[in-house]
């Protein structure tokens, strides 16, 4: 399994049932396949620069996808550009490929769709590994989960991991931050335009 698979997994079925933003997991998601392309040798950084290094291995659709996105890209991308252009509504893909491999149950509609439901893994020992690596302490899947809103986060970079994984890592805690803030700002001015209305 990859560190993106693992971090999906754990996604799908949060020990305390909590509710991810699934932009914050997509951003999540896109750092932890860098992190893997680094570790295929498929990728390397020069600063916060992607260098295209070769083919992702074989065997995982969606990480070939990302290496075909990285050779394909603009030459001089930017850790933190990729993460938001290979981000977007990825969250929602590996639960779709997660399905489709039956890792996961499918999701069930609620009649409120404004009420969230989560499933049990249909593969309980894809999940268990994936949930055994992340209480391992295993740094980069930490970080990543927490990252992803799954464990709190303390806002310190785990130690003793190399240089490129760090840039990642920290790449991805800034967009998620970002994207906090335009949550915020959103949620503000929505708030505001209801007074407007209600006079207030």
């Amino acid at each position: 399994m990859t560190t993106a698979r693992d971090l999906a997994l754990v996604a799908a079925d949060p020990q305390d049932r909590t509710v991810v933003e699934q932009g914050d997991l997509s951003l999540a998601l896109a750092g932890a396949e860098l992190i893997d392309l680094l570790d295929a040798e498929a990728l390397t950084l020069d600063g916060d620069l992607l260098v295209s290094a070769g083919p992702a291995p074989a065997g995982d659709a969606l990480l070939s996808e990302a290496a075909q996105w990285l050779a394909d890209g603009e030459p001089g991308e930017t850790v933190d550009d990729w993460i938001w252009r290979r981000g977007r509504d990825l969250a929602g893909r590996y639960r779709t490929v997660l399905e489709e491999e039956g890792l996961v149950a499918p999701e069930r509609r609620s009649r409120n769709p404004l009420r969230r439901q989560h499933t049990a893994p249909a593969d309980p020992s894809a999940a268990r590994a994936a949930g055994e690596r992340r209480s391992s302490g295993e740094p980069v899947l930490g970080a990543l989960a927490a990252a992803a809103g799954l464990t709190e986060r303390d806002g310190d970079m785990p130690d003793g991991l190399a240089d490129d994984r760090t840039t990642v890592l920290a790449a991805v805690l800034q967009a998620v931050t970002e994207l906090a803030g335009e949550r915020q700002r959103r949620t503000i001015e929505a708030a505001a335009f209801d007074n407007i209305w209600r006079g207030d």
